[in-house]
This record gives structure tokens, sequence and C-alpha cells, in this order.
């Protein structure tokens, strides 16, 4: 896997100001908002604790929750075969695909190490946005992450995330259609839920 790839869940990790409600607030501020609450969450002592792992855990799964629509993320990166699953298969893959993405974000967010992130640009057009940002690491090394969101209900919620130019829901499209494709749907649930078990939260 690649660097990027393992960068991708530091998405949530900098300093930031602003006390917009989640979802609420221009989509800058609903992304700043949500780093201010992970912060606070993997910075917390007593959450630090190896007692509270779980509690700390579920605050992470929470706040990360917030704003990512894991249905819209779903439905995107499975492309044209999600028209060809039955209510309940959609329904299983989505929370299946959820806890994957949670528990890989939240395991790699606890092992914060002071990166920080310089927002950028922000691209609104009609209910769709874009803001850009870097990543800096203690190293010195830089990347770029990008924030794809759109607005449900009067919120920003978030649907993808690019990476150095490389969008999370294209790469799991190529994945799952690749899949599909040459095993089958079954298969690629089994998949998805062998992987969501071995990063199980702790």
């Amino acid at each position: 896997m690649s660097m990027k790839w393992l960068l991708l869940p530091l998405l949530f990790l900098g300093f930031t100001t602003g006390t917009p409600a989640f979802g609420q607030g221009s989509p800058t501020e609903v992304v700043k908002k949500t780093v201010d609450e992970v912060i606070r969450i993997v910075s917390d002592k007593e959450l630090k604790k190896p007692q509270n792992e779980q509690k700390r855990r579920r605050e992470l799964k929470k706040a990360i929750g917030a704003i990512f629509d894991y249905g819209e993320m779903t439905k995107r990166s499975m492309a044209r075969h999600w028209r060809e699953r039955s209510p309940a298969e959609k329904k299983e893959f989505t929370e299946l695909f959820e806890t994957l993405l949670e528990n890989s974000y939240a395991g790699k967010i606890e092992s914060y190490n002071q990166e920080k992130v310089i927002y950028g640009r922000e691209i609104i057009q009609g209910d769709n946005a874009e803001v850009r940002s870097r990543i800096i690491t203690p190293k010195r090394d830089e990347y770029s992450l990008d924030y794809r969101l759109m607005k449900e209900g009067g919120k920003w919620m978030v649907y993808d995330v690019v990476i150095e130019g490389v969008s999370l829901v294209a790469n799991y499209r190529t994945q799952f259609n690749k899949i599909i494709m040459s095993e089958g749907y079954p298969p690629l649930v089994k998949k998805l839920r062998t992987k969501s078990e071995e990063i199980k939260a702790p």
C-alpha cells in the first residue's frame, strides 16, 4: 500500500478554530469542526488510558460519522452494481462498508503524531463543494488532501476524499467492480466482512 493511502486516516488531523455545529456552516468550517473534535478525543488524557479504549473508539466513530455520508459513499463506490442490489443487500453492504471505514480511520487516528492540516481553497457549486487542504507531517513531508461534500437537509456531508489526486471512492469503485466482474457479488461481501472483522475495534 502506498504512503498516500496510509495517510488517508489523517484527514481529520490538525489544529483549527471556529465552532459551527456538525454539518452546519461553510464546507471548510464543517471539516474544521470535525478536526477539532477528533483532536480533543485523541488528546484527552483520561480517554488515552487502556481501560477507556472502547469509549475512545466510540467517540471517534461518532465524530467521524457526523460528517461522513457512508450511504452516499457506498452507492458511488458500487456505481452501476448498486442498482442490481436488493434493499436488504444494500443495507448489509452499507453497514459493512461503514464498519470498514470507521474502524480503519479510528485505528490510525489514535496514533496521532502532531500532523497538521493547512486549509486552502473552498469551491462551492450549488449543493456540491470541495475543500482543499495539505497535510504536513512532523518530518515536513507534505500531501494534498481534498474533501468533496454535498448538501443534504441543509447540512454539508463528506462523500469522497481525494489524496494526492486519487479519489477514495474511485479507488474502491475499481476494486469492487473488479471483484464483482471476476468472482461475483457474494465473494465481495465475504471479503468485506472478513476485512471488517480483521480491523474491528479493540
